[in-house]
Formats: C-alpha cells, structure tokens, sequence
C-alpha cells in the first residue's frame, strides 16, 4: 500500500490499511490513521495527527510550519485532523503556534475542495463544506455545518457559527452568527440558511423561530444591544435562538451586521 517511490521517516506511524502514492514524502512526528489514503507527491510534516478513513489528494502541503514571522523552529506545534475528511488537490493546512495555544485543529467529515487554505491555529469543526480556494486566516474558529463558497476569504480570529453560509468570494471581517447567510465585500448578512437546516432535519417551527430571529437582529431597525435583550428576553427562545444570543454575546470581533 505504500508506493517503492514514496519516502516515508522510520519515526512516522502509519495505521493499518494505509495506501500512500507515488513521491509522496511523510516525515518525523506524522500518525496516519486506518486506512487512510494519501495521494501523489503529498508532503505531510509533524507533529501531525491524522485520523482514520481520511482522503488526501495529490499535491497537498499538509502540517507544514505556520505562516507566522515569529514562529521558532523549536516551538511546540502540531496539527490534529480527525476521520473521514476529504481533503483534494493543492490543499495547505499549516500547524499551530505557542501564542495561537500551539494547535491547529480538523474535525470529522469535512469536505475541503481544492488549494483551500487552513491557516495556524485554525479551529474546524465537523461536517463542513470548503468551496474551492477558501482561504482562513489565522486563529479562525470555523462551527460544525459550515459552508464557504468559493474565494471566500476569512480574516484572521474571526468566528463563524455553527451551519452559517457563505458567497461566493465573501471577505469576512466580522464574526458570522449562527446560522446566517453572509455575501459580499465586507460580508453582510442576508438571510438565514434555511435550506442547510432543511437538510439537517430540523424541524420547520424551530426553523421559523430562527427567521424571527433574525428579523429582529436584522431588519427592525434596532440596536445589537436592544435586539439581544428583545431574544433574551422572550419566553418561547428555542434552543437555536438562544445558541444564537450566546454566539454574539461572546464575540470580540463584533459581528456581520
């Protein structure tokens, strides 16, 4: 499973059932989950954790040292990439740094399209969608469910919540609530991400009460202070809409408005 051309450090660990291609070099401090498939001319660079039943396709540059002026080549810095992700041709996902808590980190079942780029201390969460040529810089905290559109370009310690949506070429410089459609540049919000939630199975009463939601958010002329304290405040908050409260409440950046 592991081509003759393939240079592979006597350090590295590689799971059972690995297949690993052509000119492909995997160096020190590299784990390899189960059958795991790693393409053609890959460069994977430790310490790097990679999960089981994983896909990374030819010409990916794969825990390589951050893109940071300060980093040291002695700093502790990993990458840690769970199971079942696809990751295709021309990706770069680069480790952590001391002052970014020393880790960038994937999830489980993303889908990350081509020359996608994942940033040091990065945060992805599971069941994403990365549309060709994503770019986040660093400290990125992306939420389960999350889908970039094509060219979408996130600014560095930006947030977006869970099953929030991007446009095509989107420039994020705010947190992303939520939830929420963003478009442009800047990035403002435009709708909510009905059919994410549809396809998620969630129920259409919950899905109304997000509408309502972001009308008030959005659309009521309010202010974000005035807004939060009308959702906080009213008795019949779902689940959903009061992630959504905490999400804003939390957040340094401010929020795409």
């Amino acid at each position: 499973m592991i081509d003759p051309s393939a240079i592979v450090h006597p350090d590295a660990r590689i799971g059972v059932d690995v297949s690993i291609g052509p000119w492909t070099t995997i160096g020190a401090g590299v784990e390899i989950g189960d059958r795991t498939s790693i393409g053609p001319h890959v460069v994977l660079k430790g310490p790097t954790k990679i999960g089981a039943n994983n896909k990374i396709y030819q010409f990916c540059s794969v825990g390589e040292d951050p893109q940071d002026k300060k980093f040291q080549a002695t700093a502790e810095s990993v990458l840690e990439i769970g199971d079942d992700n696809v990751i295709r041709e021309y990706c770069s996902i680069n480790r952590g740094t001391p002052h970014g808590g020393g880790a960038t980190t994937v999830g489980d079942d993303n889908w990350i399209m081509a020359y996608c780029h994942i940033a040091h201390d990065c945060h992805v969460g599971n069941h994403t969608i990365f549309a060709n040529n994503s770019t986040l810089a660093g400290h990125v905290e992306i939420h389960d469910f999350v889908i970039l559109g094509g060219f979408t370009g996130v600014h560095q310690f930006c947030r977006m919540g869970e099953g929030s949506f991007s446009a095509i070429a989107a420039i994020i410089v705010k947190d992303v609530p939520p939830f929420i459609m963003v478009e442009g540049n800047t990035a403002r919000a435009r709708a909510v991400n009905r059919e994410g939630l549809k396809r998620r199975g969630v129920d259409r009463t919950v899905i109304a009460e997000v509408k309502r939601a972001y009308k008030t958010l959005y659309r009521q002329g309010l202010t974000l202070h005035d807004a939060l304290s009308k959702l906080a405040d009213d008795p019949k908050k779902t689940p959903e809409v009061l992630q959504l409260v905490e999400f804003i409440e939390c957040s340094d950046r401010g929020i795409v408005r």
